[in-house]
């Protein structure tokens, strides 16, 4: 579990470097970039910044995605400096910009549970009206003896 300092640091850095790709970099590569999580290390020495890039079209292309990892590449040393300026610390932290494959990876997770969900549906679908392969009753049941067969013996027992 990270210090508190440390996820203080992470919380700020996140929010500057979204105020920074929304408001000062202005390169044309830069396509919609969310800034989903920052990773401080314990000595405040690198930070990991996760982004994702929302396309128009819904899916993320190969193109998009190279586009905006150039240029938040080329953008790191002004953020760099701009971090290390609000947060006033000694040593700014080194970024690495990490592509945040969760939302993919969730959209695909989805789709598998949808899958499943339908099966499900043919499945429940076809029982309908089914009827069981064996007898309504297929359990054995132990054997009762019938009780006019019991008064036959008492009969007999009497007579005796």
């Amino acid at each position: 579990m990270a210090s508190p300092r440390v996820r203080k640091v992470a919380d700020r850095i996140k929010v500057i470097v979204a105020e920074m790709l929304e408001r000062r970099i202005k390169d044309p590569r830069l396509g919609f970039v969310t800034v989903t999580d920052v990773r401080v290390t314990g000595d405040t020495q690198n930070a990991s910044v996760f982004y994702t890039v929302l396309s128009l079209g819904g899916e993320q292309s190969a193109e998009d995605l190279a586009g905006t990892a150039a240029a938040l590449e080329s953008a790191k040393g002004l953020i760099r400096s701009e971090v290390a300026k609000q947060l006033g610390m000694r040593h700014a932290p080194a970024l690495e910009f990490i592509h945040d494959a969760l939302p993919e990876s969730a959209r695909a997770i989805d789709d598998l549970l949808d899958i499943a969900r339908a099966q499900d549906e043919q499945v429940a679908a076809s029982r309908t009206g089914a009827t069981y392969a064996g007898e309504a009753d297929p359990y054995k049941k132990p054997r009762v003896e019938d009780d006019a067969d019991d008064e036959d013996e008492l009969e007999d027992d009497s007579e005796s």
